[in-house]
């Protein structure tokens, strides 16, 4: 068999995402590194690109807990039976994860969690007697899903484009940012006037991610937004929903990021790395007062998807936070995020167009500006985003970037997430590519801006 080093859109079968793009032929993975079927080795600082292997590549056990789960039975569906690994999991999620949560509802993912949780915040209205309930709000610059649900729950209208006819029409507030809001003050005045005109006694949620990823890397609103926003719940009767599809199962140093914001949710979603990248698995949990009230009411919430709660992918998930509590891999994540934070912040210190470096655990961003005034979002037309993402593969390193300019809330973005077992000399690796990457970025931005 022909293996190529790279497969376009014009010699294949797959439907790629983007038909522009020569796709890198990955062969195999070993810890925090994937080899190209050129022989190519990347240092993978994003955890396979979307934030998901936190236990890195080839995990014996986790393969083994796989294998074992599917020789004995992988599938059937939820919807008639239950297994010992869904249980277990379960049992698992609310002694270790989330003690403060009282049910959990697995899933196959993030999308689909996070339209879980809207189900969820919607049903639980209706079941407490408040049927005029199902707006929602939430922050304009976010990420969500791929689903109609999800979508909708962004503001964004470049990434909702062509599909806004078949969006629900929730509400949204923009970003508390340094460059828009510092304080969190114009967000709640947002808020305010979002409740308004939605009226206070149709609102179900405010959804949104308490440490934003992939669409605002590693930021989250000040402390004052998160104590107006409670108070707004305590008056007007919503829920909070967390999307912490990301964030969830250690990212940031907690085995949620909502146990470093000082605000309790209602509902989160989790996902990607409670499968780690070895089975499709993400869960929704909620607080004792949601579930009472379907307990109370109908004592049905039926929708759902083929996969939820499988054997096999409960076994996986189940492998995984053992993976992480035996191996102390959340608190090293804690341990070591501060540290990491200050080596990116020192390798582009010297930056011009880099302005605000931020990060939780090995969960980091960082924003690129115009070098002409140091604070300006650069020219749409630059997609220093993509400019980022190809060179830092030149050097060996595999990053996440962003290119919102469109929306109008924030300039290009750059996410690193590595992989909780990355050695100390790997992060360090890491960090070296991406400052060799910036400066690399930082000359050709100059060059096409004419020598700022």
């Amino acid at each position: 068999m022909d293996v190529r080093a790279r497969i376009r859109a014009d010699g294949t079968s797959v439907f790629p995402r983007f038909l522009d793009l020569a796709y890198p032929n990955v062969d195999r993975g070993d810890g925090v590194w994937l080899t190209t079927t050129d022989g190519r080795r990347i240092l993978d600082a994003s955890s396979g690109g979307a934030m998901v292997t936190c236990l890195g590549y080839g995990v014996e056990e986790i393969a083994a807990a796989a294998q074992t789960q599917a020789g004995r039975i992988a599938y059937f569906y939820n919807h008639h039976f239950t297994s010992e690994p869904q249980e277990r999991l379960a049992e698992r999620m609310l002694d270790v994860v989330a003690p403060e949560m009282a049910r959990v509802r697995f899933v196959s993912g993030g999308s689909e969690a996070n339209e879980t949780a809207l189900q969820l915040a919607r049903l639980y209205h209706v079941e407490s007697g408040r049927s005029e309930r199902w707006r929602v709000i939430s922050p304009a610059q976010a990420y969500h899903g791929s689903t109609m649900a999800t979508l909708a729950l962004s503001g964004r209208p470049h990434l909702q484009e062509p599909y806004g006819p078949y969006l629900s029409p929730h509400l949204h507030i923009p970003p508390s940012t340094w460059r828009q809001d510092p304080t969190g003050s114009a967000a709640l005045e947002a808020l305010d006037r979002a409740i308004e005109r939605a009226g206070p006694d149709t609102v179900a949620a405010f959804f949104c991610e308490p440490i934003s990823a992939a669409a605002l890397p590693a930021y989250s609103p000040p402390e004052r937004f998160w104590l107006g926003l409670d108070e707004r719940r305590r008056e007007h009767g919503f829920l909070i929903c967390f999307d912490e599809v990301v964030t969830g199962m250690g990212r940031t140093g907690t085995w949620l990021a909502a146990h470093q914001i000082p605000i309790e949710p209602d509902i989160v979603a989790v996902g990607k790395t409670l499968g780690a990248g070895y089975a499709p698995l993400g869960a929704v949990l909620c607080r004792s007062h949601v579930y009472e009230a379907i307990e109370r009411g109908s004592r049905g919430f039926d929708l759902g998807h083929t996969w939820d709660g499988a054997p096999l992918s409960t076994a996986v998930g189940l492998a995984v936070v053992d993976a992480l509590q035996t191996r102390g891999l959340v608190a090293r994540v804690r341990e070591r995020g501060p540290s990491l934070l200050d080596e990116l912040r020192e390798a582009l210190s010297g930056s011009e167009i880099v302005k605000e470096v931020r990060g939780r655990g090995f969960l980091l961003g960082f924003e690129l500006v115009d070098p002409r005034d140091g604070e300006s979002v650069l020219p749409d037309e630059l997609d220093a985003a993509s400019l980022v993402d190809d060179t830092a593969f030149e050097q060996g390193v595999l990053v996440t970037s962003t290119h919102p300019q469109a929306d109008g809330f924030a300039g290009d973005q750059t996410l690193l997430a590595p992989a909780y077992v990355s050695s100390d000399q790997e992060l360090s690796q890491m960090v070296e590519r991406v400052a060799a990457t910036i400066a690399d970025v930082e000359r050709t931005v100059k060059q096409r801006l004419g020598g700022a």
